[in-house]
């Protein structure tokens, strides 16, 4: 993952990012147990295009000329499946200024508070198609509507796919979801044990 990071910090320098920070569950490891997850999520500000829409398809497109292909949903970033989540509104965008520098091993990041963590898995639960309207929190969501209702309908399809898995497989995953979790761990104090698989 550390790699990945690095890619992550390399747009952020060259403006394709104006900030991002981890969020989701691999965000909430930065402060409790670790969770499953399947991807990482980056909750992104976006320079504005033309016509003040914002859009993913210039990050994307850096990113596939960087050599990283997109695969439902999220991009590949050096074996890990990276979702692009842009901040649509202002508790997101307050998330993101508020995020909490540290670093993953050497490579400086930033990661959601605990307490931002938990008021976007609120806002945004993972079956619902597009955010939940709920007064003037979501006033920048209809700028982003389309492209973050296929963000997350992508999320629930890419779970349906991994669920249906072989078993052999979904060890590798949760493996290498070990590896991913270990530095943050090991950064809190906490012991860090990864599986070893016979094929490694």
């Amino acid at each position: 993952m550390e790699k990945t990071l690095q890619v992550l910090n390399a747009l952020e320098r060259d403006g394709l990012l104006l900030r991002y920070a981890i969020g989701g569950a691999m965000g909430a490891t930065f402060y409790v147990e670790p969770v499953l997850t399947f991807d990482l999520d980056v909750f992104v500000i976006l320079p504005q295009a033309a016509g003040l829409l914002l859009t993913l398809a210039p990050l994307y497109d850096a990113l596939r000329a960087r050599g990283y292909a997109e695969q439902g949903g999220c991009v590949n970033i050096e074996g890990v499946p990276v979702q692009f989540l842009p901040a649509y509104n202002a508790l997101m965008e307050e998330a993101l200024a508020e995020a909490r520098e540290t670093s993953y091993e050497n490579t400086p990041t930033r990661v959601l508070r605990a307490e931002h963590l938990a008021a976007i898995a609120v806002q945004i639960p993972s079956s619902c198609p597009c955010p939940p309207q709920s007064g003037g929190q979501m006033e920048a969501v209809d700028k982003l509507r389309p492209e973050i209702a296929r963000l997350i309908a992508a999320k629930e399809q890419r779970r349906r796919k991994l669920a249906a898995l072989p078993f052999p497989e979904k060890v590798r995953i949760v493996v290498q979801l070990q590896r991913m979790v270990a530095p943050i761990l090991r950064a809190r104090g906490r012991p860090a044990r990864v599986w070893r698989l016979t094929d490694d």
